[in-house]
């Protein structure tokens, strides 16, 4: 089965500062899953580096003040496009992300204050009925499925 994945956790460098967030235990279970890495917000036009963004009720703000909403939402769009066309029931996101964030994310004014909220592809894929899993819920949702790939 497949999983949709935050290309940042798999190792790739495409986070704002063109850096990753690698989570190690992926990598250690490509074998085992069949993991389709996307990044929303190179989906949606964005370059890497890029201004960091924080999300402000409906608008997404770089720090320089840039509206970059449409980005994000053609991003997100593409990563539904691309859940659905690999049937990805799951999706294991990085954590309080403009676009990717689920449960938390920052508050927009850049202080690193958090707030209750997703982002803009973890609310577009919840629509659409896939699971949304973090990185701090990673070990236990590969955990629980052991060698039970077929329930994914």
């Amino acid at each position: 089965m497949n999983i949709l994945v935050s290309a940042c956790l798999l190792g790739i460098n495409c986070k704002y500062n063109g850096e990753n967030n690698l989570q190690e235990i992926l990598k250690e279970k490509v074998g085992d899953f069949n993991f389709i890495p996307v990044c929303p917000e190179q989906l949606g036009g964005l370059g890497t580096p890029r201004q960091p963004s924080e999300r402000l009720g409906d608008k997404v703000l770089s720090k320089c003040g840039k509206d970059v909403t449409d980005n994000f939402t053609r991003g997100a769009n593409e990563a539904l496009d691309i859940a659905k066309l690999y049937g990805c029931k799951y999706a294991i996101l990085k954590e309080k992300s403009p676009s990717c964030g689920y449960g938390q994310i920052y508050d927009g004014t850049f202080t690193g204050r958090l707030i209750y909220g997703n982002g803009v592809t973890s609310e577009l894929l919840e629509k659409n009925n896939i699971k949304i899993i973090g990185e701090s819920k990673l070990k236990d949702f590969l955990r629980e499925r052991g060698n039970n790939y077929e329930e994914i």
